[in-house]
């Protein structure tokens, strides 16, 4: 009789579990967007005049003219539909006020910041290296990564790789960094994030900040071991020789710009076949000189919302600045971002995927959320047209997260995660800050962090 019992539960449990799915998206009902602006994501030309039907978390279907019974009718003309922005290369949880550090990583953080993403219309991140163990921890990262919980999903690198004695060095939250002495122990380590459930490894190989680089052997180990659990192997990098040697050794991340030199068609060639993915964080390039003077963006309100208390009055102090720009490293970074403008432009124009990212969440000046649209800006900075930087930062950084069966676009049987604009960000990429709402699994979440009328 026992087994009777546990065999009819075994059998009937997963199906009551899909039931009380299918009746939790029920519940959310049927809405109907009327009438607005459609940019699907795909780089198509917007469409006018279209309706988008969302039963449930889903969109159920794209069209003109639709009606749906029972569906809650909301007029968007004058409006404009694009998908949520996806940001493939930020941190969260270790910066809180002006500060990183270990002490900062506390679930009532993690939330916040995901909850200010979210605000942005930022609705979904990958933590690039740098999370905790606390993440792994009572089942916080998968509640995290499905949805669950509220503000942007979060995807995580788990902790990250470096050379012993290299950047980052081990404070601000960094160290529980892994600095693998051997390809051996490269291994090991691999196999242990693996268990973590994490399918995005990172590593940083470069010594542009000061100390050794990786060595060659080590991140090669570390490619071949997560290509063994299925994983994909980003890396932190500033030079072209390094990206080279990655390329050479399937790398399947490029996730900074490479800044010192101009990509030639050798290297443009191998990162096209090999389809290598490419996160320019131009953001991060701009915040690393910008505040040597007063930028156009200071006293708008978009960005000051997006800040860490006190990271405002920081930014703006004249001694902050001064030191900026007397700097060793104020031109040498002025002289990065102009490169890495022009390699972004090259290498999208030779076809290689290049999805959002922007490193936002490690220190201060690189506000979450603002920064995701001040890098779709600066993709139009370098030639990119306002549509092809949506793409890169909807369809594309959907593409990096290995989630665009179900996100990145707005199309029938796609999660209904979407931003409704008063303008066309197709006539001017600045408005996508014009957030009129943010819709996460078919439900309203924010109405953007102005909460403009």
């Amino acid at each position: 009789m026992l087994q009777k019992v546990l065999f009819y539960a075994i059998l009937v449990l997963p199906c009551m579990i899909a039931c009380s799915s299918r009746e939790t998206a029920s519940r959310k009902g049927k809405v109907l967007l009327k009438d607005l602006t459609l940019i699907d994501g795909t780089g198509r030309a917007p469409q006018p005049h279209m309706d988008v039907l969302i039963v449930g978390d889903t969109i159920a279907a794209v069209g003109q003219g639709l009606t749906e019974e029972n569906a809650t009718v909301i007029s968007c003309s004058g409006k404009t539909a694009m998908p949520a922005l996806i940001s493939a290369h930020v941190h969260v949880g270790t910066l809180k006020g002006t500060t990183a550090g270990a002490a900062n990583y506390t679930r009532e953080n993690i939330l916040r910041q995901l909850t200010r993403y979210q605000q942005y219309g930022v609705l979904q991140v990958l933590a690039m290296g740098t999370d905790r163990p606390l993440l792994f921890e009572n089942n916080l990262y998968d509640s995290l990564l499905n949805g669950a919980l509220p503000g942007a999903r979060l995807h995580s690198a788990g902790y990250g790789f470096a050379a012993q004695g290299g950047t980052p060095p081990p404070v601000n939250g960094m160290d529980r960094v892994n600095r693998p002495a051997n390809a051996m122990q490269a291994l090991q380590q691999v196999d242990s994030l693996a268990a973590l459930g994490v399918q995005t490894i990172k590593m940083w190989v470069d010594n542009y900040s000061g100390g050794p680089g990786m060595n060659a052997a080590v991140s090669r180990a570390l490619i071949l071991a997560a290509h063994r659990h299925g994983m994909k192997a980003a890396a932190h990098l500033f030079y072209k020789a390094d990206a080279e040697q990655l390329v050479a050794d399937s790398i399947d991340i490029i996730a900074h710009s490479i800044r010192d030199k101009e990509v030639d068609d050798t290297l443009l060639t191998r990162l096209q076949s090999q389809e290598i993915i490419y996160i320019p964080t131009l953001a991060l390039d701009k915040f690393a000189y910008s505040y040597g003077e007063t930028p156009a963006w200071t006293n708008d309100e978009f960005f000051r919302r997006s800040l860490e208390p006190g990271a405002y009055e920081l930014l703006t102090d004249t001694a902050y600045r001064r030191r900026t720009r007397e700097s060793a490293g104020y031109q040498r970074s002025k002289a990065a971002f102009e490169m890495a403008l022009k390699n972004v432009y090259k290498i999208h124009k030779a076809g290689i995927l290049v999805a959002l990212g922007t490193d936002s969440g490690a220190s201060a000046p690189r506000a979450q959320g603002f920064s995701e649209h001040l890098e779709l800006e600066l993709l139009v900075q370098a030639g990119f047209t306002p549509l092809e930087a949506i793409t890169a930062g909807t369809l594309n950084a959907a593409r990096a997260l290995r989630v665009d069966d179900r996100y990145g676009t707005l199309a029938a049987g796609k999660v209904a995660d979407l931003l409704i604009l008063h303008a066309d960000p197709a006539a001017s990429i600045t408005n996508t800050r014009r957030i009129a709402a943010v819709y996460k699994a078919g439900e309203e979440v924010s109405k953007g962090p102005l909460q403009e009328e």
